[in-house]
């Protein structure tokens, strides 16, 4: 893989179960898609799933900075999913997804992590 871009965040928990508490459906509205939002309501604790996929669009976000109108890129087109072995994986909608077709169809690669107080994503974004 050619690589493009490299990105990483760190999210505090209480951060997003503050966040969750105080603007509960209209956070869920803002920066989950339908599915990663059904996802989240199936974990009996989310909110260290809900801070790694937030860290993950983060770090995705990042990465894409190095192509020309990424700044335009928003939280739904960031999509935390899950491939056929159950690891994360990352699709994209909207112009983050015009961005990776007009750059020769990019592949995203993502890792995530989460401890009793942070959530953390890797983003690697390049072509094959």
């Amino acid at each position: 893989m050619n690589v493009i871009g490299v990105g990483v965040d760190l999210v505090d928990l209480e951060r997003i179960a503050r966040l969750l508490a105080n603007r509960g459906d209209q956070a869920m509205q803002r920066f989950f898609t339908d599915d990663e939002r059904a996802y989240l309501a199936t974990r009996p604790e989310a909110t260290g799933h809900a801070a790694a996929r937030i860290a993950a669009k983060e770090a995705v976000y990042k990465a894409l900075q190095s192509l020309p109108g990424a700044r335009g890129v928003g939280w739904r087109e960031i999509e935390v999913t899950r491939n056929g072995d159950g690891r994360p994986a990352i699709r994209l909608h909207g112009l983050a997804a015009e961005l990776a077709a007009r750059n020769g169809g990019l592949i995203v690669q993502i890792s995530l992590t989460h401890s009793a107080t942070a959530a953390g994503a890797v983003a690697v974004i390049g072509t094959g």
